[in-house]
């Protein structure tokens, strides 16, 4: 999509039907009055307010949550763009090697379109969430199935999504730029240009993306995005456009360079886009970096739109955090307020009257070296868990997380510490640039794996 390009959902509208209909339908459908950029001109959802730009603003859906009413409400009305959060990624797609299962995907295809919604897809190669044959493939024989796996699945959905996720977080994080390790990198250093080269021939028409995280600002990671997106434009490798992940908290914060990051890419000759946008908090401070977000992608003008990573916080994959524009009722946050005002381009307006509550805060442990939480987004056959660890009353110069898994669950992936173990009782260590939390401060990492998640709290330990 280019610029100019406006959304079929997302026309502008006039001030009586933003007055009128619009807010009245948002206070029946979320239970809440609420209040909007006072500008008469301003558009009054997230997606017409980015459409005004020729932008989208979208979020990640999950197939089991189309039957609530509240969730599909608050979807409806305040996005124009969304995104599989599971359902087209490897292991659903592909459940049994060249038998493909299309089912949950095509739900949220099928309920997007019929809303008026375009679809973004993801993804189709990745080094996690791989079906437990591919994982078990190496060589040539996992190089033809990846090549495989990619024309089916965007063959299959050819015509009906405007970008495709192709790889997903391909670099290592730390600071070496370096290509990180796993059965796909095996298979030789053109694994990323042949996916590129694939998704191309399968959809000529989707834009085609790279994603990944921790490269919202200028690091080693970024530059090494950077230099193979530089090396394919200057090859004639097809690529459209770049996915930031942006997920963001109090030791991750928005980074000073985050708009002129995403406007060097721009300058490459591809389109930015802020893919699976999060930020943890509450409040004003919540509201300002959302703000800030939006106003970083507004000026820069090949920045193509923003995606949130789900509609409400009980929907998020690190919910405890409450880090989405929504509360687990669907009433609005402070956030929205100022990521709508931003979009419209108008001074954030004065918060809610009655505003909702994110649910109660915990403080920080007065004592102990840490205490862990775990946030678990399970499907049929496997999960994903992302454990919160906190310093207690004094700082971690290193920590050291147990989590029992349920028998029969196994660990296949972990990010942002070390895993000893797969099964059982598994120690989880802090990775080399998260050992230092100060005190009540928090980190996160996380772990994918197959059968039940873990449902006990986990212990930490100072190490």
């Amino acid at each position: 999509m280019n610029q100019s390009s406006v959304p079929r959902d997302a026309t502008r509208r006039s001030p009586l039907r933003v007055a009128a209909t619009l807010i009245a339908a948002s206070v029946v459908a979320a239970g809440a009055a609420v209040a909007f950029a006072a500008d008469a001109d301003a558009a009054s959802t997230l997606g017409a307010s980015a459409a005004q730009s020729g932008r989208y603003f979208g979020t990640a859906i999950a197939a089991y949550k189309l039957s609530d009413s509240v969730y599909t409400t608050v979807a409806n009305r305040e996005f124009n763009m969304v995104t599989a959060e599971n359902e087209m990624k490897q292991d659903a797609t592909e459940p049994n090697q060249n038998q493909f299962n299309f089912t949950s995907g095509d739900q949220i295809a099928t309920w997007a379109t019929s809303n008026g919604k375009r679809l973004r897809g993801h993804t189709l190669a990745w080094y996690a969430q791989q079906p437990g044959w591919m994982q078990n493939m190496s060589g040539t024989a996992l190089r033809s199935a990846m090549v495989n796996h990619i024309t089916q699945v965007a063959t299959h959905y050819k015509g009906k999504i405007y970008a495709w996720d192709v790889v997903n977080e391909a670099f290592a994080d730390g600071g070496s730029g370096a290509r990180r390790d796993s059965n796909l990198q095996r298979t030789g250093n053109d694994w990323i240009e042949v996916a590129f080269r694939t998704a191309r021939a399968a959809d000529p028409a989707a834009k085609l993306c790279y994603n990944d995280y921790n490269t919202d600002g200028q690091n080693a990671k970024s530059n090494a995005v950077y230099a193979m997106v530089q090396d394919f434009k200057s090859r004639g490798v097809p690529i459209d456009c770049v996915g930031f992940q942006s997920h963001f908290n109090s030791n991750s914060p928005v980074p000073s360079d985050y708009q002129a990051n995403l406007q060097r890419f721009a300058n490459l000759g591809i389109d930015v886009q802020i893919t699976e946008l999060d930020i943890e908090g509450s409040g004003s401070a919540q509201a300002t970096n959302y703000s800030n977000v939006v106003k970083a992608c507004l000026a820069v003008s090949r920045c193509a739109g923003i995606t949130v990573w789900g509609v409400r916080d009980t929907d998020s994959w690190r919910a405890s955090a409450t880090p989405l524009l929504f509360d687990g009722n669907g009433n609005i946050k402070a956030a929205y307020t100022s990521t709508l005002a931003a979009l419209n381009g108008v001074p954030p307006t004065d918060p809610p009257t009655s505003p909702p509550t994110s649910g109660p805060t915990t403080p920080p442990p007065t004592g102990g070296a840490c205490s862990a939480s775990v946030t678990l987004n399970q499907w049929n056959g496997g999960f994903t868990a992302a454990v919160r660890v906190t310093a207690g009353s004094a700082a971690l110069n290193g920590w050291a997380v147990t989590v029992t898994l349920p028998s029969g669950a196994t660990v296949t992936n972990t990010w942002n510490a070390v895993a000893g173990g797969s099964s059982g009782a598994v120690r989880f260590a802090n990775a080399g640039y998260n050992a230092g939390v100060p005190a009540g401060g928090s980190t996160e990492f996380g772990f994918q794996g197959t059968g039940t998640g873990p449902s006990a709290t986990p212990s930490c330990a100072a190490s």
